[in-house]
């Protein structure tokens, strides 16, 4: 029966089986996941993968860390129903239609086909190059593997085109259940026409990237791209099991990036850990379905599995011949193509089938590349490589001879293919380049960092604000405002001495900190405070708010609070900050005892680089023009091995997120700017983003979701499944309408039927 439920009767785990269910007790999703896989408790990893685990188990087709993510956040059901069991809005679906260019829809989008009739609701699973160049039985020209959107025989896009691929896509036409599936002669009519859908049940579309920087983004920052841009309604929706913003603490743009790909990467690293699943790139299947395949005698068997591997080890194998040297041989092998020639494979190929069946080839072809070759290096002579793992299912290349190849990683995907058409002559041999030191450039927004503002000017009270800087820190030093200087002390002493009185807001100070006599001293014609012992805790650009004593003789200073802990990259603080000071100031090689970029590594420099000499915005973004690096880092263009070094760091920050991808452009002076003006060269820009995370801190002081003192957890509001009969109270409905507007649902939304809404709450365990 229904009734005033502050404490509904849930389900909280699908039939009793122990998998966690998204709408149950617990949101599946937690903060603390927002800060990556690595911050994430062992207890909270483990009621994710036994759910990601059911869910992999359950469908058909291999499920990508964007799929298993839909699958948490938007509440797949494993009894059936799949997302049509929770209370999504359809209407906040993207629309494919047809004979147009599409837009770029990565795996996880969830769409509606508009068909003519009955709108198609599907959930894209797969998705590959199809190149019209790669053959029906899998032989892939050299320049195709590997090259980058948009390119052609002679090269790649113009700079500024929008590149378009021709890509194939697999929805998976049943993931939200019976009821909003077509039926079998729905499907078959479809199909037939060929004109929503192929005769497979797959969409070839022609995609159009708005940049060719786009075009190269990998799978995960693609669909948070997506889900934040053109899914924005569906992921912001007040109907998931737990908001974006609730795990965020707030709707502010930086702080969804930073979460989204957080619970991306918690995602992925819970299906790359799982104990019971294989995963090939990012889709996940069960091991237990991949011995099955090779048990399998039938079509797409273990049998053709075997022969498609030894199709590939012998693919450049030269025949052999009497007389004569044999010349090197290259092959790249598409798989896709591959497999359709093989004997009854054609209705296995259908839906989602295919993606099933690409994936367990290309662990299969991995399992013998690892197992039987040393590097990629078999026994007859023959080098096999993965070189292209997005275009028709995945390329491989077979070379013969391989010894003469330098070994690596066989599986990295390198792009030789594209490579090979691509070479310029080598460059003449010349002496060895001198390394250089990195140079200390001085900031060139200095002046104007972290002005002193004043807030109050009276007979008796003066009050100003401004942020520490890294040179007070070091030299123990802050500069008053010219306003104070009127009614300071004189002395005959030229270093006359005030009281300094600190206060940091929610910390207790260090006696000799919290009071200490310093020196007034007069530097170009201002007077600033000198011999100042600052609090160890203090950082460049945390802001003061300074006041000058009835008297003049004391001054006081004091911090201010957060309303909640934040985390900005390294740099854990619950209290007001200057976002422009920190970026410049707060880099590796500066501390208070000294700032120099001697001693650094790559990545550091990259680093330091970046955000000291980068166009600065408001919040502390930085933006460098990525052609100048290597001479802003040594003060001059360095040694080839320097900018190859400078060069791989960023690309690994670009992998870890820690810096990003952007576009701008250079006028005529040659100044960058961004977003990118019309009419100027567009130029690749290198950008660090300040990542604001809030931290919470339960009291008692528990750490976010760990096993802290008194075993405190922060739960984020959460909508929860009802036991049928039961109904929430109007107090959770009203208590939901308002989390609905905080989400910028100004009217607010009914609770849907069947569940209820959890607020916030500190849990004991």
């Amino acid at each position: 029966m229904g009734g005033d439920l502050n404490v509904p009767t849930t389900i909280s785990y699908h039939s009793g089986t122990g998998v966690p269910d998204p709408y149950g007790d617990q949101a599946l999703l937690t903060s603390a996941m927002t800060m990556g896989y690595a911050a994430v408790p062992e207890r909270e990893r483990e009621r994710l993968r036994r759910y990601l685990d059911a869910v992999v188990a359950a469908r058909s087709a291999p499920v990508h860390t964007a799929v298993a993510f839909n699958a948490a956040y938007f509440g797949y059901d494993l009894g059936g129903e799949g997302y049509g069991g929770s209370p999504l809005r359809l209407d906040d679906f993207p629309v494919i239609t047809s004979g147009e260019c599409a837009p770029v829809l990565p795996v996880g989008a969830m769409v509606c086909v508009a068909t003519g009739s009955e709108p198609l609701y599907a959930e894209i699973v797969y998705r590959e190059g199809a190149h019209p160049e790669v053959s029906a039985h899998g032989d892939v020209p050299a320049w195709i593997s590997g090259a980058p959107a948009g390119a052609n025989r002679l090269g790649r896009p113009k700079s500024g085109d929008a590149p378009r691929r021709r890509e194939l896509l697999v929805p998976d036409l049943h993931a939200f259940g019976p009821a909003l599936s077509l039926s079998p002669a729905q499907l078959l009519r479809l199909r037939s026409r060929q004109r929503w859908i192929n005769a497979d049940g797959h969409v070839v579309v022609d995609v159009c990237y708005p940049s060719p920087e786009a075009a190269q983004r990998d799978d995960l920052t693609a669909y948070a791209d997506h889900l934040l841009t053109t899914a924005r309604e569906q992921l912001l929706s007040p109907f998931v099991p737990v908001s974006l913003a609730e795990l965020a603490g707030g709707t502010r743009e930086e702080d969804l990036w930073t979460a989204l790909l957080g619970l991306l990467d918690t995602v992925r690293g819970v299906l790359n850990a799982s104990h019971s699943l294989r995963t090939w790139g990012h889709y996940a299947m069960t091991r237990t379905s991949l011995a099955d395949c090779w048990r399998d005698t039938g079509p797409l068997g273990g049998d053709d599995l075997r022969s498609l591997a030894a199709a590939v080890e012998h693919a450049a194998i030269p025949a052999k011949r009497r007389y004569g040297v044999v010349s090197p041989v290259t092959v790249y092998t598409a798989v896709g193509p591959r497999l359709r020639g093989f004997p009854g494979a054609t209705d296995l190929l259908m839906g989602v089938g295919y993606a099933a069946a690409v994936c367990r080839a290309n662990v299969a072809l991995a399992d013998v590349v690892q197992r039987e070759g040393e590097q990629g290096l078999f026994e007859n002579g023959a080098r096999i490589t993965l070189d292209d793992a997005f275009q028709a299912g995945g390329v491989w290349r077979s070379h013969y001879p391989g010894h003469a190849e330098s070994p690596g990683d066989p599986l990295a995907s390198a792009g030789q293919g594209w490579a090979s058409t691509r070479r310029e002559p080598p460059e003449p041999e010349s002496e060895p380049e001198a390394e250089l030191d990195p140079v200390d450039l001085p900031l060139a927004d200095d002046a104007s960092l972290g002005p002193a503002e004043l807030l109050r000017d009276e007979a008796n009270d003066v009050v100003w604000r401004s942020p520490l800087r890294l040179a007070h820190l070091i030299d123990g030093w802050f500069p008053l405002h010219p306003d104070i200087e009127r009614d300071l002390p004189r002395s005959a002493s030229p270093f006359p001495t005030v009281r300094l009185e600190l206060r940091h807001a929610g910390e207790t100070l260090d006696e000799r900190e919290a009071a200490q006599d310093v020196a007034l001293e007069c530097v170009d014609h201002s007077r600033r405070l000198t011999g100042i012992l600052w609090p160890s805790d203090f950082y460049p650009g945390l802001m003061l708010e300074v006041r000058r004593g009835l008297d003049g003789a004391v001054i006081r200073m004091s911090t201010t609070c957060l309303q909640e802990p934040i985390q900005i990259g390294d740099r854990e603080t619950g209290h007001c900050y200057d976002p422009k000071v920190l970026t410049r100031e707060d880099v590796p090689g500066s501390d208070r005892h000294g700032d120099s970029a001697a001693g650094l590594d790559p990545r550091q420099l990259v680093m330091r680089t970046v955000r000291r000499c980068g166009l600065l915005t408001l919040d502390g973004h930085a933006l460098l023009d990525r052609s100048i690096l290597p001479s802003a880092v040594y003060g001059r263009r360095p040694a080839r091995s320097q900018i190859a070094a400078l060069e791989s760091a960023v690309a690994e920050l670009f992998m870890e997120r820690v810096l990003e991808s952007a576009i701008g452009s250079r006028d005529v002076m040659g100044q960058p700017h961004h977003p990118a003006r019309d009419g100027q060269p567009i130029i690749p820009l290198v950008g660090y983003r300040p990542a604001r995370r809030r931290v919470i801190r339960p009291w008692g002081g528990a750490d976010l979701g760990g096993d802290g003192l008194r075993g405190i957890q922060f739960v984020p509001g959460h909508l929860r499944r009802l036991r049928p009969g039961c109904s929430p109270s109007e107090a959770q409905r009203a208590v939901f309408r308002e989390h609905c507007r905080q989400l910028g649902k100004a009217d607010g939304w009914e609770l849907p039927h069947g569940y209820t809404f959890v607020t916030e709450h500190l849990r004991g365990r």
